[in-house]
């Protein structure tokens, strides 16, 4: 069942719900992200960010993931997060990904809509879905850290209109990383940024902030949330638990604990979501 985006996030669009977007760092991950989509029969999006990249490679990532895709029965695509270049979107093309971001939101506005442009029609070219940022989502993200800088409206509809792309990531207000502090969202521009904009909304950022707000944004218009560093946190937290036995030396008996807790993590995030039976 490896897919693009495209067409699961249009189902959630008209649905009212949101498909979740699982950051993934390695094997165990995968596993994870993947089984708990069969279990709840989600839809699922597995993302891989440019450290990832350099990590695992864009061969790597894909093999596993289209390895355990190719085992289940639900939708699943994988995503490449945040690139900042037409080349590395093409190199993700060529590897296999089947849906791709290009992120030129640290451009000029002008500069921006080219870029966004030219990579959003090699990658439609190719039948892959292609989503773009206007506006800086905050915090840290890997080695990328940024300000939150708005989606301004009257930008956003020009952006989009020239760009053609198929998903549309909003910043409203989220961060990357943990927050500090409860999050403030600004669902009064989310809901300005629904009406004029038909393409399916991106929440990044979704870590950290509370279920209630991850789902008044999607009664919003929001139909894709992205989650990284909660998998993460969770992973590390079941493994360092492991460790305390000082008798493992076997990597499997380490690693099988922080597999358990993403794949919890995620099913809880994938009924947030509303996106359970829905494959």
């Amino acid at each position: 069942m490896y897919t693009t985006s495209k067409e699961m996030i249009k189902k959630a669009q008209a649905g009212g719900y949101a498909v979740p977007a699982f950051n993934c760092e390695n094997l165990e991950m995968v596993q994870a992200i993947i089984a708990a989509a069969q279990e709840t029969n989600s839809p699922v999006l597995l993302q891989t960010t440019p450290s990832t990249v350099k990590y695992l490679t864009l061969r790597q990532a894909y093999a596993m993931v289209k390895a355990e895709a190719d085992a289940a029965s639900v939708p699943v695509a994988l995503h490449l997060d945040h690139c900042e270049s037409y080349e590395g979107v093409c190199a993700a093309l060529d590897a296999g990904y089947s849906s791709v971001m290009i992120d030129a939101s640290k451009l000029p506005f002008e500069e921006n809509i080219a870029l966004t442009k030219k990579t959003a029609d090699e990658a439609k070219s190719r039948g892959v879905t292609v989503e773009a940022e206007l506006g800086t989502v905050g915090g840290k993200e890997d080695s990328r850290s940024a300000s939150i800088a708005y989606t301004d409206p009257d930008q956003a509809l020009d952006f989009y209109k020239r760009t053609g792309v198929d998903i549309f990531a909003v910043a409203i207000g989220t961060a990357h990383g943990f927050y500090k502090g409860e999050p403030k969202l600004d669902f009064a521009l989310l809901e300005k940024l629904a009406s004029i904009i038909d393409a399916p909304l991106v929440l990044h950022g979704g870590s950290g902030i509370p279920d209630e707000m991850i789902r008044r944004t999607i009664e919003l218009g929001i139909c894709k949330v992205n989650f990284a560093t909660e998998l993460r946190a969770a992973m590390t937290a079941a493994v360092r638990e492991a460790l305390r036995d000082e008798k493992i030396i076997d990597p499997k008996k380490f690693l099988a604990p922080g597999r358990e807790a993403v794949k919890s993590l995620c099913i809880h995030k994938i009924k947030l979501c509303g996106s359970d039976g829905k494959a």
